[in-house]
Parts: C-alpha cells; structure tokens; sequence
C-alpha cells in the first residue's frame, strides 16, 4: 500500500453526490446511516421558501460531514418528509413517519402550531429540534419534562420580537440615520397566535418604554389579496413608525411594492420577519430598498457566518435566505457534537440531556439551551424574562436589517452591525 488517499463518490442525504475519502472504507461505506429526519415542506402553499432554506442548509451540513469520514464512522443521511406546517394534523403525521423510518433525530424548520407534533414525538424522544420561535412549545417543555424533555427550541421565542423593538428604535435614531416624524406607531397584525403574540409583546414594551405611542392597531387576515385598504389606513395615521406584523413573504412583498407606489411620507417601515425569506427579494426587486425586517436567528456577517454563506451560495446560486438555511447548517453540527460525546446516537436520553448541558457556537451564533424551557437564550436583554442576556456570546442575537440595493444589511445590534441605517425612497 503506497499511502495515497483516493476518492470515491457516494450518494447520500437528499440524492446529492458527494466526495469522501477511500482509504480502505468499505466498511464506512456499508454501514449504517446515522439518520435525520426532517420534517420540512417543497410543496405547501406557505413555508416552501422558508423550509427549502432548511433542506438547502442541512444537505450542506451532511455532505461536509461525510467527506470529513461521517460520525462514528458511520454515514449521516438526510429523511426528508413533506407537509403542511400550518395543518396540526399534517404535522403529526411528519413526525409519525419521521418515527416509522427510525430516525435517530429530528430537525425541522417550524410547524404552526407546534404543539400537536410534540405529542406525537414523545412517543419516541429522539432529539427534536426545531425553529417554531413560539414561546408556547418551550412552556410545555418547562410544564412538563419528562414528557418534552427530547424537545429543544434553537432559537429565542416570538416575544422578543415584541420586547426588542423599542430597543431598536432608540439605536436607529441614536446613531444617526433616522430621525422620526412624530412618536405615533401604527401597527397592522395578523390573526394567528405567533403574530398575536407579538403584537401583545410590542405594544407592552412601548408602553414600558414611554418613548412612543401606540397611535393604531389594524387587524389584517390571511391571506391579504390587496393592501389597499390597508395602506389608505396608514396614510390617515401618518404614524412615524410603521409594524407590518406579518411573516408571508410573498404576501409582505405585495405590500411592498403597493406601498412604494403611494407611500406614507417618512416613515420607517418595518415587516416584521417575512423579508428574510428569499422569494421577498425575487418578488420585490428595487421595490423592496429601504424596508426593514428582524429576525431572532439567522447568519452572522461576521468570519464564520460569512465563510458559510459563502459556500452556501456556491451551492445554491440565487437569493440566500439567511434564517433556515444557516439553521439548518448548525443543527446536524450540534447532534454530531453530541452523538460523539455519547457514543450512540441510539441512547436518547444521553444524547437529549448533553445537548442541553452544553452550549453549541454555530453560523447562527450562539445556541445555550440550559435552562428549564429547553429554549436559546437571547440577545440583547430587555428585562422582560430570564431567557435573556446582556453578553452577545451568551446567546443568540436578534439582528435587524434594512434592504439596501436589494440585499439585507444587519443594521442591529452594534456587535453584528454592517451599516447603519439609510433613508427610505419615500424619505424627503
């Protein structure tokens, strides 16, 4: 044997071909997969863009696994199964067959609501991680453990977007770049519970806060055809500071070119999370400069979020999404960590209480899930709970961005910032 390393192609994950050394591995090769199941939709009228991220970020997580000789010397493959995140019964039978097929843990991107396919998943206790940034799913955790003490919350819950934004709207005008109109902010919510709660959550911190007020709240329900109406509201308010609560892309991405057509004169816009996903931007084009959106996880522009972004879009030309993909990405990177230190991915409840013992650093920054909610500590602090820290690498940051020459630019908080903020095309 002369030493030289070959290589071979395999097919693993989602069908993907990839590279990994052969130095005598037939017996890597022949073994086992390690298997993960995830639940994530290519086909549901909402959440496609959003859980294609997902799929995208953890093909890139398993094939750079299995070049670099797998885990446990085994193979790790992706169990793709599609659903509707919005039907609970939809999502039950995900995880049903996430079970059926043996997995050995589960990642997915969200399901709303999330509780249905928790109950379903107690049945089994594998790893379940998931992205549903909804405080009711780490409650039940904190309720009740020994029945969701599989579960784990990668993100910090939807509250903070409400308990971050006044935050936020003191860094845009203390550092320069907005100087707001009048103290009025009008806020247009939708009916779901996710987008409820965070409206409850804002208008408590700007009242706290005493900075601004609330000058209106309009209610919009799903779906939104014509934002018309809508817009002839926000224009009667003329409030300086305008909450789009909404999460569906394409739907905000109407708005947005609606808007830029016959605008409310300089007011900051914000839509709330759904601009992150990539089909805003498709949609929008020039259109969607100047709005600005937050989002409790995502990519870091800093040296390990921009390498992967990099490979990422390498990958996968096009409008990156830089939520899911980048969740999607750490999560096979924190069950190998786990699965290692355990020794068998087969051993749940070792793999389970390691996961949550110790704190992972991944492109979405950092993940810290020791607390009895099962939930990623969140930065900044605000004072609202005890799931918050004051240090950015305690947990993981909520970063606000504004598009700018149609890419998203991290505008908040200052440890992440790429820009500051710059006038709107309907700012005089």
């Amino acid at each position: 044997m002369t030493g030289k390393i070959t290589r071979r192609t395999v097919t693993l994950g989602i069908g993907a071909a990839v590279a990994a050394p052969w130095i005598a591995r037939s017996a890597f090769a022949a073994s086992q997969p390690i298997l993960l199941g995830v639940p994530a939709t290519s086909t549901a009228a909402v959440g496609a863009a959003d859980h294609g991220d997902h799929i995208n970020g953890t093909a890139v997580a398993v094939d750079e696994i299995n070049e670099a000789g797998g885990i446990l010397g085994r193979p790790l493959k992706q169990v793709v199964i599609d659903f509707d995140p919005l039907s609970p019964e939809s999502s039950k039978q995900a995880i049903a067959a996430c079970i059926d097929a043996k997995v050995d843990a589960i990642s997915n991107p969200y399901m709303l609501p999330p509780l249905p396919a928790m109950d379903v998943s107690s049945q089994y206790k594998c790893p379940y991680i998931h992205g549903s940034a909804n405080r009711v799913s780490s409650e039940a955790v904190k309720a009740d453990p020994a029945k969701y003490g599989h579960v784990f919350l990668a993100t910090s819950a939807e509250v903070n977007y409400g308990w971050t934004f006044p935050q936020w709207l003191a860094h845009a005008e203390a550092k320069g770049g907005w100087v707001p109109k009048n103290r009025k902010i009008h806020i247009v919510q939708e009916q779901i519970a996710y987008t409820q709660t965070i409206s409850k959550c804002a208008q408590e911190a700007i009242k706290k806060d005493g900075k601004f007020e609330i000058a209106r709240i309009t209610d919009i329900q799903y779906p939104v055809q014509d934002w018309a109406t809508v817009i002839r509201e926000l224009k009667e308010v003329d409030a300086g500071m305008i909450i789009i609560d909404h999460w569906v892309a394409a739907e905000l991405a109407g708005f947005a070119k609606q808007f830029v057509q016959d605008p409310v004169p300089n007011s900051l816009v914000y839509l709330q999370y759904g601009p992150s996903q990539p089909e805003f931007l498709s949609l929008t084009g020039p259109a969607g400069n100047g709005f600005c959106w937050s989002t409790v996880t995502g990519v870091y522009a800093d040296e390990k979020g921009k390498a992967f972004r990099e490979k990422y879009k390498k990958r996968f030309p096009g409008v990156m999404g830089l939520v899911y993909t980048g969740f999607g990405y750490d999560v096979p990177y924190m069950l190998k960590a786990a699965w290692e230190a355990v020794g068998d991915p087969r051993k749940f409840e070792d793999v389970n209480a390691w996961i949550k013992a110790n704190p992972f650093r991944g492109v979405c920054g950092h993940y810290d899930m020791n607390n009895p909610y099962q939930e990623t500590l969140h930065y900044p602090s605000n004072g609202f709970d005890d799931l918050q820290v004051s240090a950015l690498d305690k947990g993981q940051a909520q970063y606000y961005c504004q598009i700018q020459d149609q890419e998203h630019k991290i505008i908040f908080p200052d440890e992440l910032v790429e820009t500051k903020i710059t006038p709107a095309p309907w700012w005089s």
